[in-house]
């Protein structure tokens, strides 16, 4: 049975949650009415976080899979001593207010991650917790263990039926990731209705095939209940699901029925609901008891577990002197290259495919940056991507190399916890047609500003016999025009170690870059401080230029092989290498204009792939509008118009127009 301080607070809890959405017009009161016991158990007994540090580094981390829940995370977060006063509680969802529609990192204190899209924030817990086991093996001494914390999870119906969570999980269960615990809010019920219209799985029979724990609570109201399971969860030697059985608008005249769900309740609604649950408060308060409660429970034990982890850390600091020093530079993110001595070197005029350059630049890499973190989904041959020492595995925790699997979904989602746990700086890669699986996932590192690192190979028609599944087109058009990222595609040795290089300087962007898998020409031209612009100049006429391409990848050499045949004539063309156009626009109007010149109007744009995002740059594209077709390797320049011939002719109509 519940304690009547128990009962009052989730009853606040509760009411202000639905007043909040009601005055809101706009919001989901059903998983709040729900599931409030939940994360009032949770918060109060169980987690440790403390407002007065908010990136305390042994901090559990609690993510909000079902976003959609966020005004009951606010709740939280406010009675936690966050930054969170009552006013912006009751500004939910307006302009500008610290509590929007979906949780957002970043902006409003103590949200873990921004969620909203369903399993995102499952799988993404998973690196959460990849990332505590790797430091703790890393950094934990016996009878000193100063990483310690959980990551929790609560999740509805529609996050366990996307695919990227069970991909995630799967992967979790395999690593016998104990740490993570999801707490499944189970009402039965979905927007469009009963869940058993969409799905007959045994969420229980899963979870067990995939090496999870799970446990049952049965009544979603009993706190004592709720309590028991995670005390039974942090003793756990796999990863935890509890399912815990909720009524899905508890107390709303409306309860157990799908428009709860979405739909705010009317002013008359809310009152039946405060009289069904004996609530007398004014609209947002709670009563001095109710606040007091959770300032004990939440605050001081925060407070407290803080302060004996500081303890810990200054024991820890006359120990283990060199670990606790490695730790520091860890935990503020200090870890950075001191010298560049072994750095691969590529001679001009040698032929290596930047996929076979990136996998040599990322292992030297690894070895100088040791909070390096990550792996391929199951094509390392193919991407030559990995991580460093040994596979990471319960049995080998501080291994760096994470065997994916098959798992693209989940895997970009991996590799956003591992870098927004903190100290570490996760990558993952696979074939560049693939991103398709993994965007959703980028678009959040990108939302987010997370310096996560995605690498892809194949990044072309040049795949060959694989044919148009495997064969990019509109890939590159897609994550150009995506926000708050940077996106690369070099054109030789020199330009994809330099965009590897930069890559490890960004620290509020997730970084795109893909690589080819044919043998491109080392050329003499490229260079670091062009890349690090964007866009610079890679050949320039003996004459004035009065044309120019603009260009990048591997259709760079074939661009300056066209203008020194056009010089020839006495035509002079100034070939533009722009291998990020994200970083060329973020560059002064003076260089931009002196790397592309207004007088210069006769321009014609040159890629393999979708020409759209081109259209900025040149008048006339050559490009790629239409999928792939396999056939071996030789003859696609030929049949897709990227040989010597067809651009200089085609070019020669831009210089005569």
């Amino acid at each position: 049975m519940n304690n009547y301080i128990d009962d009052e607070c989730i009853t606040a809890l509760r009411v202000i949650g639905a007043e909040m959405i009601t005055k809101a017009k706009s919001g989901h009161p059903g998983i709040v009415l729900g599931a409030a016991p939940i994360l009032h158990t949770l918060f109060t007994r169980h987690i440790n976080l403390d407002s007065n540090d908010e990136k305390w580094f042994d901090r559990d981390r609690f993510v909000l899979s079902a976003g959609h829940g966020s005004a009951l995370l606010y709740l939280m977060l406010h009675f936690s001593g966050y930054d969170i006063p009552m006013k912006e509680l009751a500004n939910f969802r307006q302009k500008d207010s610290l509590t929007p529609g979906h949780p957002e990192y970043g902006h409003t204190s103590g949200v873990e991650m921004t969620t909203g899209p369903l399993g995102q924030g499952i799988a993404t817990s998973v690196g959460l917790a990849i990332a505590e086991a790797h430091l703790a093996a890393k950094f934990n001494k016996q009878h000193c263990e100063i990483i310690n914390h959980n990551t929790y999870v609560l999740c509805g119906d529609g996050d366990l039926q996307e695919g990227i969570s069970m991909e995630a999980m799967s992967l979790a269960g395999h690593l016998r990731l104990n740490k993570l615990i999801v707490l499944y809010d189970s009402n039965d019920i979905q927007l469009d209705g009963s869940v058993s219209l969409a799905s007959s799985d045994s969420i229980k029979n899963k979870v067990k095939a995939m090496n999870w724990n799970y446990l049952r609570v049965e009544d979603g109201n009993d706190v004592e209940e709720i309590d028991e399971a995670i005390k039974q969860a942090k003793l756990s030697d796999r990863p935890t699901l509890i399912e815990i059985k909720t009524e899905i608008g508890y107390g709303a005249p409306t309860s157990g029925e799908s428009s709860v769900h979405g739909k705010p309740l009317t002013e008359e609604e809310l009152a039946i609901l405060k009289d069904n649950l004996n609530s007398r408060q004014m609209a947002f308060t709670v009563s001095k008891e109710v606040s007091d409660y959770f300032h004990s429970s939440i605050v001081v034990r925060g407070n407290q577990a803080n302060s004996n982890w500081n303890f810990l850390m200054s024991e820890y600091a006359k120990r283990y002197k060199e670990d606790y020093e490695l730790l520091n530079q860890y935990m503020f993110n200090d870890i950075r290259l001191d010298d560049y001595e072994g750095l691969p070197e590529f001679p001009v005029g040698s032929s290596v495919s930047t996929r076979v350059v990136m996998g040599k630049v990322l292992d030297w890499l690894s070895s100088k940056l040791p909070n390096l973190m990550g792996g391929s989904a199951d094509l390392t041959p193919s991407t030559m991507v990995k991580g460093a020492g040994g596979i990471f595995s319960k049995v080998n925790p501080t291994g760096r190399n994470i065997k994916f699997g098959v798992r693209e979904h989940a895997m970009a989602a991996i590799t956003n916890g591992i870098t927004l746990h903190g100290s570490l700086r996760g990558f993952c890669a696979g074939f560049f047609v693939f991103s398709d699986y993994m965007k959703p996932a980028i678009r959040l590192a990108a939302i987010m500003h997370l310096p996560s690192l995605f690498f892809f190979s194949h990044d072309s028609v040049c795949v060959g016999e694989d044919g148009p599944t495997h064969q990019p087109v509109e890939q590159l058009a897609m994550f150009r025009s995506m926000p708050d990222i940077h996106v690369f595609r070099p054109a030789d040795a020199k330009e994809m170690a330099s965009a590897l290089l930069l890559s490890m300087d960004v620290k509020d962007n997730p970084t795109v870059i893909v690589s080819s898998r044919q043998n491109l020409e080392v050329l003499d031209c490229t260079d670091f401080d062009g890349v690090s612009k964007g866009a610079y100049i890679a050949f320039e006429p003996k004459g004035t230029p009065g044309a120019l391409f603009v260009t990048c990848g591997s259709e760079l050499a074939l661009c300056i092989q066209v203008a020194k045949r056009l010089e020839s004539e006495d035509i002079f063309v100034r070939v533009v290498s722009m291998p990020s156009m994200d970083l060329f626009e973020s560059q002064s109007e003076e260089y931009k204009n002196k790397i592309l010149p207004r007088r210069i109007t006769k321009r014609m744009a040159v890629e393999m792939g979708s020409s759209m995002c081109w259209y900025k740059y040149a008048s006339k594209v050559h490009g790629i509008d239409e999928f792939g077709k396999s056939m071996p390797l030789k003859y696609i320049p030929e049949a897709y118009g990227f040989t010597e011939e067809v651009i200089y002719n085609e070019f020669l109509d831009v210089v005569k127009n």
